[in-house]
């Protein structure tokens, strides 16, 4: 039975962040809100989690993003130059996955032959809270049903019936959204937009 956590955006209580870094220590998944859908996430450390996560969220080869706390995380697990610092200091935090060139600090297993990862720093307090804390990024995906967005992946209520058994913990953050982030490139040196979401590039 997967564990069921409250957690506010304007205070997330140490206790209840204490019982997520269990979990995500311990090679679990959970599912967690950000700025826009809710999204599986594991550690990045955690090579088991990794394979568990790619199975769930169906991306066995596909690019996974990972999450984190500020743009000098960001810089340990990406190469970043002065252009693509100057695109992420303008947009994050925000509803944004920018695809970087990954340093030699992301695990194998998180990039399945690629040399690109998907990074975000979701303006949202929870999961920077965690990932803060937990001093490494999550692996992470979007809860979705074959490609799409639906309507139970807003209430994380029906996200722990649907995914019980199959993920370690659902963290209640509110009602979530519907709108995925918006996908930039930037490793070709000007960003691309591969989709469009809930960010407008600036």
């Amino acid at each position: 039975m997967a564990q069921f956590v409250k957690l506010y955006q304007q205070n997330p209580s140490e206790r209840e962040l204490e019982k997520v870094l269990k979990v995500l220590r311990e090679d679990g998944i959970i599912v967690y809100p950000t700025d826009g859908v809710y999204a599986f996430g594991c550690s990045l450390r955690s090579a088991k989690a990794i394979e568990r996560l790619r199975q769930l969220s169906g991306k066995d080869e596909k690019l996974l993003s990972i999450v984190c706390s500020d743009i000098s995380m960001v810089d340990r697990f990406a190469k970043v130059d002065n252009g693509q610092f100057k695109i992420l200091k303008r947009n994050t935090p925000g509803p944004f996955t920018f695809i970087l060139e990954a340093s030699n600090k992301v695990p194998d297993k998180a990039l399945a032959g690629r040399r690109s990862v998907g990074v975000r720093i979701p303006d949202n307090a929870i999961p920077l809270a965690i990932v803060e804390r937990l001093e490494f990024p999550l692996a992470t995906a979007s809860v979705k049903d074959d490609d799409e967005v639906v309507e139970y992946t807003t209430d994380p209520e029906l996200l722990l019936e649907r995914y019980d058994g199959e993920v370690d913990m659902v963290i209640d953050g509110g009602y979530g959204g519907l709108m995925p982030t918006t996908l930039v490139d930037l490793t070709s040196g000007e960003p691309e937009i591969m989709r469009e979401g809930g960010g407008e590039l600036r």
